[in-house]
């Protein structure tokens, strides 16, 4: 397959630039659906958007940005031609359907990211490709003076997490990260009564850490059995550096810009097709993606960290098991909340002894909060939130248990922020802390011991071992 100009390298920041430059310059032709026919708002109400990624999240953003008549997505990006094309087609198809002339050629469609950044008329971009594109495709976006909302994680590494926060600040940016279970109104309501004290001094917080055997089982790793396999790697709760056979890149994917900033792997249709469910299947291997941080540990992390007013820093000592003080993986925060990272559910009563047997444990992207009135859970996507009386649903003023998990506003906090210059919900301090925490429970797990750490420096104090895993090299020419 013939490869892009400059072999899809990064340009140099200059070149960038002044591609941004000159774009903004240039003239643009709007159509009319974009100049507030047919009922839509004018163009100084509506937010003109791009979206980079067309995969299944890329698809799920797609229909929430095109579906809003206060906003206008202009362009689409993807390195999947195929994907590119559905894309743009499914916008115009929208735009079209609330056309009075039945049609609308209005979106444009880039295979290069930075050729979608380097228009002058776009306010910002929702970042929905795999994990280790995020930071630097927002960090090229702010440059290019655009608001991010990025999925999650934010980063593969808690230096990138950190070059990211400090690329938004200087560049005075919104950014949003895409943890929404926060924006859920029953999650919020119990994270909000957790905060306030409604539990009294929470001890002890559980949430999920799964290992990679629940993937590596899927039926779509099975023909790689020999290289993926389940009795071999399926106890580690790390991702692992796979390489897979390589197989004849599809027609129309340049998957030398697919694998960009990351370690070189060839193409195989595990790291890239990902029908749902199952949509993160590069997660598996560390030079994509960071396994349960990518799975659902990130949306945990960030409720979690809110409920319990960590949001913005993080635990002092992450204990590995190995040093026999707690049977799982255990961080601790300054004030003594004590975070404990389960395989199962169970373990919360059959371990901790924490809530009764009885207790029905079950879903993800939250956690159980133990304190000295009782205890309550925030987990989604299996079932109504539990605690230990009814009385603390009253006192919470609890009016739907069950987490209806598409009634957030965590698109729409992003919009208004975007208009008023405030902070969003999950800005990217908040996005960078919920990553951070995934990430250290990586390293502990790779050196297989406790830690100590500093949450301010963003260092192990006088541990170069574990420091020298805060980040990691990117594949010639990228850089951030």
């Amino acid at each position: 397959m013939p490869q892009r100009r400059r072999n899809v390298g990064r340009a140099g920041r200059r070149e960038f630039l002044r591609g941004v430059v000159a774009a903004a310059a240039a003239p643009w032709i709007v159509p009319a659906c974009a100049r507030g026919a047919a009922g839509t708002p004018p163009p100084s109400d509506r937010l003109t958007l791009g979206l980079i990624g067309g995969g299944c999240m890329g698809g799920g953003h797609l229909k929430r940005l095109a579906g809003d008549t206060d906003i206008q997505l202009l362009a689409v990006c993807d390195v999947d031609g195929v994907r590119r094309d559905v894309a743009r087609r499914r916008v115009e198809e929208i735009y079209a359907a609330r056309s009075p002339a039945g049609s609308y050629r209005g979106c444009a469609a880039f295979n290069d990211y930075r050729d979608l950044l380097a228009r002058g008329n776009i306010d910002g971009v929702v970042v929905a490709t795999p994990d280790h594109w995020h930071t630097l495709q927002s960090i090229d976006a702010v440059r290019a003076g655009k608001d991010v909302y990025c999925e999650k994680p934010v980063s593969l590494t808690i230096r990138e997490g950190r070059e990211l926060v400090a690329a938004v600040r200087r560049g005075g940016r919104v950014f949003q990260t895409g943890t929404q279970y926060r924006s859920i109104p029953t999650i919020r309501t119990v994270c909000d009564f957790v905060r306030a004290g409604g539990l009294g001094r929470i001890s002890q917080v559980f949430t999920l850490w799964e290992p990679l055997a629940n993937w590596l089982t899927k039926p779509r790793c099975r023909p790689y059995a020999n290289v993926l396999d389940p009795a071999k790697f399926g106890s580690s709760p790390v991702p692992l550096d796979f390489r897979l056979p390589a197989e004849p890149v599809p027609d129309g994917l340049d998957w030398n810009l697919w694998v960009g900033p990351a370690m070189w792997h060839d193409y195989n249709p595990v790291y890239h097709t990902n029908p749902i469910p199952g949509v993160v299947p590069w997660s598996i291997c560390e030079d994509f993606g960071a396994a349960s941080v990518t799975w659902f540990h990130s949306h945990a992390a960030d409720v979690i960290q809110y409920a319990i007013g960590k949001e913005t820093t993080g635990p002092v000592e992450i204990h590995h098991p190995a040093d026999g003080q707690f049977p799982t993986l255990t961080c601790r925060y300054a004030d003594g909340t004590l975070l404990h990272h389960l395989s199962r559910w169970s373990q919360a009563s059959a371990v901790y002894r924490a809530v009764p047997p009885t207790a029905r444990l079950a879903g993800m992207f939250g956690g159980l909060f133990v304190g000295e009135r009782g205890w309550v859970t925030s987990m989604t996507a299996s079932g109504p939130i539990e605690a230990s009386s009814s009385s603390l649903f009253a006192e919470m003023h609890l009016r739907n248990r069950e987490p209806m998990t598409g009634g957030n506003n965590h698109h729409a906090n992003w919009f208004e922020c975007i208009r008023t210059r405030c902070r969003p919900s999950a800005h990217e301090e908040i996005g960078h802390r919920s990553a951070s925490l995934g990430h250290l429970v990586i390293i502990a797990h790779r050196l297989g011991r406790s830690l100590k750490w500093d949450p301010e420096k963003e260092e192990f104090p006088g541990d170069d071992q574990a420091n020298r895993l805060l980040g990691r090299a990117k594949r010639e020419p990228w850089r951030t």
